[in-house]
């Protein structure tokens, strides 16, 4: 072999990043999607003809701690600090905070002399709620356009991404924090450790933090690969996150199982010398994920060949119906959805447009496989045979707020975690 077949080949170029947790080099693939761009974002009319940058969306498992993390290109504020996702556009979300509100205040008996702060505090579709109960807030929001929604609804904001720096400041400046929450946050930050850090300053002797997330147990069982994309950096279990709260001298006292976003855990944290004695719930559910195998490499190494029959299926159908005369459309643009459209390479040719409710992202293009996202009403002029749920996660919300089109006979598709056609 010459030499320049020997540096142009693959196995010539190591490359081990390191854990983001522990340190350590990652050496095993948990599953490969090939390269797609920032799936949180879209493109505009006038982008359409410009170059759109791609990167490798390559999960690994780190087989000292166990995370499952992606590699960092792209530095937060160039994903975060103008952002397609407004949380309030999904209306059983906004009913899951305020269900949170409501008990949370009760709970932990939060009243005027209280602060409740939200890290990534998006566009006050939470914090809301707490408002209206007298409660004082702070959100804290990395995305400046997100952020002046959230004031619009009374919802005091800080656009800010949090760390200990941030915490020190806005501690002295609104004191600590008696419940301190984030949604769908913890996957999303690089600097696991700058980040936790921040909550212990942040946090309140006494306080109390909940942290949701998808459950990685979830991911894996539900084949939800499509969760995986740039703006997640890490897919956590629980037993992973209680090693990542407890160096920062933070405990985990009690956990919940939920169904949003397609099977999430629900945190409760407290200074390690909190007296509030760990529940059963969190010893449980560590000893699930260990029965499950999440301590094996094994078990994370068999995730992949799932992921590809999942593949298959799609372009099947998708083939199958264009072959047949179908009109297929989409509902939804979200980051999920990007990343199936790029990964199984969907284009115009088999998803003519996708719709989204919300108006910023009305008009443009999906990124990568650029199809234009319309409002809903176009699905009236249209009149599909096939309608495919790219957010899978809200498909009862959808096929309900959809009924109507069955009247034409469309019906619905849902792609995970097996392909399936809704009669």
């Amino acid at each position: 072999m010459s030499n320049t077949a020997a540096a142009a080949s693959p196995s010539a170029w190591p490359h081990t990043p390191p854990c983001r947790f522990c340190r350590k080099p990652l050496n095993r693939t948990f599953v490969d999607l090939g390269m797609s761009p920032l799936c949180q974002t879209v493109i505009t009319p006038a982008q359409l003809n410009q170059m759109e940058p791609f990167y490798p969306l390559h999960a690994y498992v780190c087989e000292h701690c166990f995370l499952v993390q992606i590699e960092e290109f792209v530095a937060p504020a160039d994903i975060f600090t103008e952002y397609a996702y407004f949380s309030s556009y999904s209306d059983s979300w906004v009913e899951h905070a305020r269900k949170y509100a409501v008990a949370r205040k009760e709970e932990l008996n939060l009243g005027p002399q209280s602060l409740v702060a939200e890290i990534a505090s998006n566009d006050g579709y939470l914090l809301q709620h707490f408002v209206k109960m007298g409660v004082p807030v702070l959100g804290i929001e990395p995305a400046a356009n997100v952020g002046v929604v959230a004031r619009e609804k009374g919802v005091r904001t800080e656009t800010e991404f949090f760390g200990v720096e941030t915490a020190k400041k806005l501690s002295a400046k609104y004191g600590q924090a008696d419940l301190l929450l984030g949604n769908n946050v913890l996957a999303h930050v690089p600097n696991l450790h700058d980040f936790v850090g921040g909550m212990k300053v942040m946090l309140k002797a006494g306080g109390t933090i909940t942290m949701e997330f998808p459950h990685l147990w979830q991911l894996m069982d539900q084949n939800q690969y499509d969760t995986i994309y740039h703006e997640h950096f890490s897919y956590l279990a629980f037993f992973v996150v209680e090693k990542v709260f407890a160096h920062h001298g933070l405990r985990l006292f009690h956990v919940e199982e939920l169904q949003s976003h397609g099977g999430s855990l629900r945190i409760f944290g407290c200074h390690q010398d909190d007296p509030r004695p760990t529940r059963e719930t969190a010893i449980k559910l560590r000893e699930f994920e260990l029965s499950k195998g999440l301590n094996s490499l094994a078990t994370y190494q068999a995730f992949e060949a799932r992921v590809h029959e999942n593949k298959r299926q799609t372009l099947d159908f998708l083939i199958r119906a264009r072959r047949e005369g179908k009109r297929v459309v989409g509902y939804g643009a979200p980051g999920k959805g990007n990343t199936l459209l790029n990964y199984c390479g969907i284009r115009t040719d088999f998803l003519e447009l996708t719709v989204d409710r919300n108006p910023y992202k009305q008009g443009k293009f999906t990124p990568g496989t650029r199809i234009p996202i319309l409002d809903p009403a176009v699905i009236d002029q249209v009149r599909p045979d096939y309608i495919f749920i790219l957010p899978w996660n809200l498909s009862k919300e959808i096929t309900s707020s959809m009924a109507h089109v069955r009247q034409w006979g469309c019906r619905f598709v849902v792609p995970i975690p097996d392909l399936r056609v809704l009669d």
